[in-house]
């Protein structure tokens, strides 16, 4: 028995920054941020949360599986960036849908948490726990954003990507392998170091910018670069998967120089790797889900297709799945 996914839709706020808005106040340019990133714009959300990203998808994406929304039985909201610390922006996204009878929680684990999501979510369907999952990679990234620093303020988005996890009707499509990592001491080079246990909130962490995301871009770029790069080896490896045989790379969208660098590991041609951080930067939870939303919607995956899902995020954390496509739009 294997789960799939059934079903995919994806939310973006309307309102595009390009990189030119940044010019007006930051020491940048459009040359120097698209050399470095390959970001050209993103998109920020003006007002709402996180939740408020995710309503619009969720609802497409059960909309066109073409069930009753009474049907879902557990919802999982892979974030960083929760509408609040508790209740779970799992509970608010059920309330705000109306869904009775479910059940669900939050994923943190950056970057890579709509990959660790994926393989949760799998692991309760088989099981039985679930019938009906619905898996929400979103993050609205600008309500942790220094807008005045330009090593952050270019970088990331707000999204939501969202998927409907089911038993699959194929034991051969569907969700069949993953491999996942973290390890603490990445901890310094990629942060928030305050409004935690560890650092509650005070004035001083509000004057000092420690709300803020905080990193260490050449640390991380490194231990991102290794990190995905071997982990979407060694799933290929160990499914027996050549570079000729797999239709497409699903990367995170962090920097374009980590998704070619994993796609050099690889050997894979540029035409097999989906990149849209271009238009939506780093939506952390958002980037994988929101990829696989707009190539379906294109008609672009092929029910079959043999997909390696790989991200990279703060923890360090990291993983990689492997995946046949089992939807015929």
């Amino acid at each position: 028995m294997s789960a799939t996914i059934t079903s995919i839709a994806h939310y973006v706020p309307p309102d595009v920054y390009p990189n030119s808005y940044f010019e007006n106040y930051l020491d940048t340019s459009d040359e120097w941020i698209t050399s470095r990133t390959g970001i050209k714009e993103r998109r920020f959300a003006k007002s709402g949360a996180t939740s408020d990203l995710i309503i619009p998808a969720a609802k497409e994406c059960i909309e066109r599986r073409g069930i009753d929304m009474q049907e879902i039985d557990c919802i999982l909201v892979p974030t960083v960036t929760p509408d609040y610390f508790f209740p779970s922006t799992a509970c608010i996204v059920q309330n705000k849908l109306g869904i009775n009878n479910v059940w669900g929680f939050d994923i943190s684990a950056a970057c890579s948490s709509f990959i660790f999501g994926l393989a949760t979510a799998t692991k309760l369907v088989e099981s039985g726990l679930s019938k009906k999952l619905l898996l929400c990679g979103a993050d609205k990234m600008s309500s942790i954003l220094n807008l005045n620093d330009r090593n952050q303020a270019v970088l990331f988005g707000d999204g939501a990507g969202v998927a409907l996890i089911e038993q699959s009707n194929d034991p051969e499509l569907g969700i069949l392998d993953s491999i996942m990592y973290i390890n603490g001491e990445g901890q310094p080079a990629l942060n928030m170091p305050a409004g935690g246990s560890a650092k509650p909130a005070t004035i001083e962490t509000v004057k000092n910018n420690e709300h803020y995301i905080h990193q260490d871009g050449q640390t991380v770029f490194k231990a991102a670069v290794k990190g995905m790069a071997d982990v979407s080896v060694d799933i290929m490896k160990k499914n027996g998967i050549t570079s000729k045989e797999l239709n497409w790379l699903v990367p995170h969208q962090a920097n374009l120089r980590i998704i070619n660098a994993t796609a050099d590991r690889m050997e894979l041609e540029r035409e097999k790797v989906m990149i849209n951080i271009d238009k939506y930067g780093n939506t952390t939870a958002g980037t994988i889900p929101i990829c696989l939303s707009e190539w379906n919607a294109a008609g672009n995956i092929s029910k079959g297709d043999r997909l390696v899902l790989s991200s990279f995020g703060a923890g360090y954390t990291w993983g990689s799945i492997y995946m046949r496509w089992n939807m015929n739009d």
